[in-house]
């Protein structure tokens, strides 16, 4: 177990090292911040100062190897455009993406399980017809559109929910969270809600299919030999055999919620990292975009390796396997 954790973590930093070069070059070699960041009545020469203290002077090599080491230390430079540290910023802004991230995760498990649990279980009735073709929905609809359609009904037309900001926190471990508060869950649902409906109809599709592979296996038919009451024989013999690939396929999805809720927390005004990376955007605010990027390369890495330990965990027989 230690070698496999061992050749993991080595496999994170190599893939840590490789995507600091393709951020850092995908980031500093388009565009010129300076166009925006000075006053175009200056003068070269007090331009030239603005990007000697910006360090954007340095050959582009030379950039990198300074951001390099910066990135060691944790330090990311300080943004263009407040003067504050770019990782400050993302880190004030982080909770807010996690919370929204990990509650819609959360909800598509709730959901998604037991209804592809269901449809898998009877296929052919018309529950399990209709779920199908609600995942389809899921699936096939814009991201944005049913955003809009959500806050047009439950927020103005039903006045039920509130569609923009966080909402009253609550501090746990000086870390502020939405989701001790009824005022927070009034403006978390909605956004949670339009991050979800794609990882419901992913995880319903997904335990659909164990769920028929699963029921044709001989233990399935020993169990009912046996006289086992179905509901222990899904719960307790066919739901671990299911939830391997679900893990699997959920940690990744965990890492694109995080990093692609940006549409989501745009549309909400959610406080989160995503809609800092898109005001960093415009304004070509550098340090912060790249924080950003490898700060998301961190937590793939990291929640990858979280899903392949849980992986080990589910399933003896790859433990035995890689002892052998």
């Amino acid at each position: 177990m230690t070698l496999i954790l061992l050749s993991r973590v080595l496999q994170g930093l190599g893939v840590v090292l490789a995507m600091s070069l393709a951020v850092f070059l995908g980031v500093f070699a388009i565009g010129d911040p300076l166009a925006l960041l000075v006053n175009p009545t200056l003068n070269q020469a007090e331009i030239a100062v603005v990007a000697e203290r910006l360090g954007l002077n340095r050959p582009l090599w030379a950039q990198y190897f300074h951001f390099l080491g910066n990135l060691l230390d944790g330090n990311f430079g300080n943004s263009f455009v407040s003067n504050t540290s770019a990782l400050q910023l993302i880190l004030e802004r982080m909770p807010a993406t996690l919370e929204l991230a990990v509650v819609a995760v959360l909800f598509g498990l709730a959901i998604g399980i037991p209804l592809g649990m269901w449809a898998g279980y009877r296929p052919e009735h018309w529950t399990s017809r209709t779920i199908m073709t609600g995942s389809i929905l899921g699936f096939s609809l814009p991201t944005f559109w049913v955003g809009l359609m959500l806050i047009m009904i439950f927020a103005i037309e039903l006045g039920w929910l509130d569609s923009g900001g966080r909402g009253e926190t609550v501090a746990v471990l000086g870390v502020k969270l939405s989701v001790f508060t009824l005022d927070g869950w009034s403006h978390l649902l909605l956004p949670a809600i339009n991050l979800a409906l794609f990882k419901i109809s992913l995880i319903v599709r997904l335990t659909r299919a164990g769920m028929r592979e699963e029921m044709t296996k001989d233990y399935v038919r020993f169990a009912r030999a046996k006289g086992l009451a179905t509901r222990r024989i899904l719960a307790v013999h066919v739901l671990p055999n299911i939830l391997i690939p679900v893990v699997t396929v959920t940690g990744m999805e965990l890492s694109s919620t995080i990093a692609y809720a940006v549409v989501t927390e745009t549309i909400f005004s959610w406080p989160g990292m995503g809609k800092l990376v898109i005001d960093s955007i415009f304004a070509l605010d550098r340090p912060v975009i790249v924080a950003y990027l490898m700060i998301m390369v961190c937590l793939f890495v990291a929640i990858n390796l979280l899903v392949d330990l849980s992986y080990l965990a589910l399933d003896p027989r790859l433990r035995a396997r890689k002892s052998a």
